[in-house]
């Protein structure tokens, strides 16, 4: 209708224009100049009445945004690194003396129990030694008794004077040389019969048995083959990693020391694994070791942690992902973190003020947990944060907020500011 009215007062003008022209065309001159004047005045009213008749542009409409309220939570600091599983115990069955392997009493992968005979090595050969040490060992023993028995009679003759000083003297000595003699003959009876024992090769703790290493008739001991199977307990599994120096000084100051329980903490560093598939593993185990100095090689010092393998899901030697718990924050300021814009400059949120307005706000962040982010400063619980529509916004800006959890429109001014 405005536009409608706008043409008409312009037709209006160029008729009353176009006659203006003829009739100043046949005025004389003197009467022209006046005339100019007029024109000029009545185009200056006519550009005065199109500005004011002009529609108004319509403002934009505030853009929409999604915000939530900035909680105050416990945050658990995680660190991700690459661990490889050990036994709690493996050891190597080796033959501890020379001879042909005879026997093998075991299958091959099965549980053992602790001090199962597991080899037979030859024993002839050290039996036959031990049988010679027991004769030699009576042979000493009847030298001993003779000695004893001489000097027993030599005592008393020479308290009568019926036998020299030298001849009491010689039976003392060859008594004790006799008992002397019966001491080493025992010690190389238990020696040899130590050695003997040894051709029965047992398990010095319960769990599960590798293949064998040699074959039935093959020689082993020191002279051959010394490695005869290997046996693994790994009811208990123990996670090796590593750790940068780096990490040493962020849990220094946090007060965690890594490898010792503090009682004064409700929590302490923990691990959890992921299982070759990509499952976590259902067991935590606790760190109760870490190396005092750092490898000059790598720049990285040793954790160890301990973890319960009850179905041996868990195999030694495997390699798998390890996640520790290095920090608990306490009542923590947490924001999403795609609510985070990182430039240059630092970091800043925009929060939305009570009168709808937006304020950009620089903020220091702390660590990531998930997909939140710990604010270590420039935000306080309570206030409300843009979580969606930032690329639209502008310091100042007003906005309509929607609340991100339930879709509901609600204006950020219901909400009270800690500011």
């Amino acid at each position: 209708m405005i536009m409608v009215k706008i043409k008409n007062v312009f037709n209006r003008a160029e008729e009353m224009l176009n006659g203006c022209i003829r009739k100043f065309m046949n005025l004389p001159k003197r009467v022209k100049i006046p005339v100019v004047s007029i024109i000029f005045v009545l185009a200056a009213v006519i550009i005065m009445i199109a500005v004011l008749l002009r529609p108004k542009p319509t403002p934009p409409a505030p853009p929409v945004v999604e915000v939530e309220k900035v909680d105050i939570e416990d945050v658990n600091i995680y660190g991700e690194y690459v661990g490889r599983v050990r036994a709690q115990q493996l050891v190597e069955i080796r033959a501890r003396v020379e001879g042909y392997l005879e026997k093998m009493l075991f299958a091959e992968g099965t549980f053992i129990e602790k001090g199962q005979t597991l080899f037979i090595i030859d024993p002839r050969i050290y039996q036959a030694r031990v049988n010679k040490a027991k004769a030699q060992l009576n042979k000493a023993k009847a030298q001993e008794l003779k000695a004893k028995r001489d000097l027993e009679r030599i005592r008393p003759l020479y308290a009568e004077n019926a036998a020299s000083q030298l001849d009491l003297d010689n039976a003392v000595a060859a008594y004790e040389s006799a008992s002397a003699d019966v001491v080493v003959c025992q010690a190389d009876l238990t020696q040899a019969e130590m050695t003997l024992g040894y051709t029965s090769v047992q398990s010095p703790i319960s769990g599960y048995i590798s293949e064998r290493n040699a074959d039935i008739g093959t020689l082993v001991g020191p002279g051959g083959q010394s490695l005869l199977a290997t046996v693994v307990k790994s009811d208990t599994v123990r996670i090796d990693f590593s750790m940068t120096s780096l990490d040493y000084l962020r849990s220094k100051e946090r007060n965690v020391n890594l490898g010792h329980r503090d009682s004064t903490r409700h929590w302490n560093p923990f691990i959890t694994v992921t299982l070759a598939d990509g499952r976590p593993y259902p067991y935590s185990g606790p760190v109760d070791f870490a190396d005092p100095q750092v490898d000059p090689k790598t720049g990285t010092f040793s954790v160890r942690a301990e973890m319960p393998n009850p179905d041996h899901t868990l195999l030694p030697g495997q390699f798998t992902k390890v996640k520790l718990l290095m920090d608990v924050r306490e009542k923590a300021v947490v924001v999403p973190t795609k609510a985070l814009v990182i430039e240059n400059g630092g970091a800043y949120i925009f929060v939305v003020r009570p009168d709808d307005v937006v304020e950009r706000r620089f903020v220091e962040i702390g660590p990531e947990s998930g997909n939140n982010t710990v604010i270590e400063r420039g935000l306080s619980a309570g206030e409300m944060i843009v979580v969606e529509g930032t690329h639209k916004l502008a310091h100042g800006m007003k906005v309509i907020a929607v609340m991100a959890e339930d879709g509901q429109e609600e204006p950020a001014g219901n909400e009270e500011s800690n500011d």
